[in-house]
Parts: structure tokens; sequence; C-alpha cells
């Protein structure tokens, strides 16, 4: 009985042992694979925070169109080039200045109105249109390499080739558009926005306004990030 009873208690001794054994084994194990998850983890955040490097400045260069409302009678809008530079503060806000030269008629034969004391209304209007616009743009990630942004612009517009009071008006306007990342620089943008101006031809005819005119714009090309 007292055998029995002794072989008992050395059995439970030892399982005691075996048990507080393996108890202290389990965190020694656990150690290692929680120090090389959390290296992982590590890596992969180091990884991903170098892949969503925000940049500074950003150029776009690209073909613009503009709409020829502040021409009366223009039948046709005007094409050219487009340019900005965006000043980023952060991922979300921006400042930009925009410059566009819009100098060839997208068609032939656009009207002006004709001039004082004249029934004649001239055809292959050379009017053009000079924009400098300034304003705070709120951009944003869409999904994966696509981006959008919205701008608000205001500045001025210049209307040569054709005589209009005032040479330079006061525009302004709002829009947005599209970017999908090629490279980590490199970006394709579309874009359109709608500037309105307020124009008077120098000899008015029945009919024309001097009253705001808005004009859609439209834009595609690439942009730099640095």
């Amino acid at each position: 009985m007292e055998a029995s009873q002794h072989k008992f208690e050395e059995s439970l001794t030892l399982n005691r042992k075996l048990l507080l054994t393996i108890l202290a084994a389990v965190p020694a194990f656990l150690m290692p694979l929680a120090a090389s998850g959390k290296s992982a983890r590590t890596s992969d955040s180091a990884a991903a925070e170098q892949e969503e490097i925000t940049y500074k400045y950003e150029a776009f260069a690209g073909y613009g169109y503009t709409s020829l409302n502040q021409v009366n009678q223009s039948r046709f809008g005007l094409q050219g080039l487009n340019l900005s530079i965006t000043r980023d503060w952060g991922k979300y806000f921006g400042i930009a200045a925009d410059g566009a030269a819009y100098t060839s008629p997208i068609a032939a034969g656009n009207p002006c109105p004709p001039a004082a004391n004249s029934a004649t209304q001239p055809t292959n209007c050379s009017a053009e249109v000079d924009a400098v616009l300034l304003g705070p743009v709120f951009h944003g990630t869409l999904f994966r390499q696509t981006s959008a942004f919205f701008h608000v612009l205001l500045g001025g517009e210049h209307t040569g080739g054709y005589s209009q009071t005032p040479s330079v008006s006061f525009a302004g306007g709002f829009g947005g558009g599209l970017e999908y990342k090629l490279r980590p620089h490199i970006a394709l943008r579309a874009s359109g926005d709608d500037i309105g101006s307020s124009f008077s031809v120098t000899n008015p005819v029945p009919g024309d306004s001097p009253h705001l005119r808005m004009n859609a714009r439209a834009a595609v090309g690439i942009v730099y990030k640095f």
C-alpha cells in the first residue's frame, strides 16, 4: 500500500515537472516566431512607406482645348498647350499655377462679328486665348494607381487677334480630373473644367452681350512628380 502510494506521488511529481517543462518551452518556442513576425511586419511597413512616398511638386504638360464663347458668334473652339505646376502639402492638398495658350481653331472658317458700319461677317477669325490661373487643389487615391483631383482656379484671360474690351478679363472657375500612375514619378492625366470670363466686343452689334461667359476646357498629358 505504501509502495503504491509512493509510486503515485513519484508519478505525480514527474507529471508536474513535465508540465512545467512544457510550459517553459512554449514561450521559448513562440518568442522567435513573434520576433520573426515583428521583423516581417516592420519590413512590410518600411516597404509600404517607401512605396507611398509623397512628392512636394508635380509638373503637367499636355494638349489643351477651350471653347470660345468670349468671341461673339464664334463657331469653333481653340486648341493649344496647357501647363501647370503644383506645390503639395501632404497627401491631399496643394496650390496649383495653371497657364495655357490656345492658338489654333479646331476647324477652319471660324467667323467673327462684323466690324462697325459693315454688313459683312469676316471668316477665319484669328482669335487666340491665353490664361493664367492659380488656386487650391484637393487630391487623393481612388484605387491603386488611379487618383482624382478637384481644383478651384482664379486669375485672368487675354483674348488676342481680335479687338475686345477689356483686352484682359478676370477669370475663374472649377473642375477636376483623373491621374493614372505609370511609374512613381510619372502619371497620365485627363482633366476638364469650366472657366468664366467677361468680354465685350469693341463694336458690338445687336445680340452681343458683355456679360459673363463660361468656357469649357479640357486637357490631357503627362504629370512628372518630384
